[in-house]
């Protein structure tokens, strides 16, 4: 099991979700759900949501066997409350929205 931290680097990416970097790369043009975060640099840095989002659409382009129109659809339909958000602000969400579910978890234990 990976350590939990808030950021992890395109390689650490790569390791956790079986991807390569052009792979995941590619997706990010593609899919406005993968912007990684910048710090001053040009090197990416992946939240758990980016993550979450990557195995997503692995599951749906390889196992479902989805065109990447047809992913893109699927994530808007999923993430269509938070639509109008800008990637900071879905992440800082999603974040929260994570912590807020283990707590739940924890409560109904």
């Amino acid at each position: 099991m990976h350590k939990a931290k808030f950021y992890y680097k395109i390689g650490e990416v790569c390791e956790i979700t079986g991807l390569k970097p052009s792979i995941i790369r590619f997706w990010e043009k593609e899919f406005r759900q993968l912007k990684p975060v910048k710090f001053g640099s040009n090197h990416r840095y992946y939240t758990k949501n980016h993550l979450k989002t990557l195995q997503q659409i692995k599951e749906l382009l390889y196992t479902e066997k989805m065109t990447i129109e047809g992913a893109k659809r699927k994530l808007d339909e999923d993430n269509l409350w938070s639509k109008n958000l800008n990637p900071a602000e879905d992440n800082i969400i999603s974040e929260v929205r994570s912590e807020l579910e283990k707590i739940l978890d924890i409560l109904k234990h």
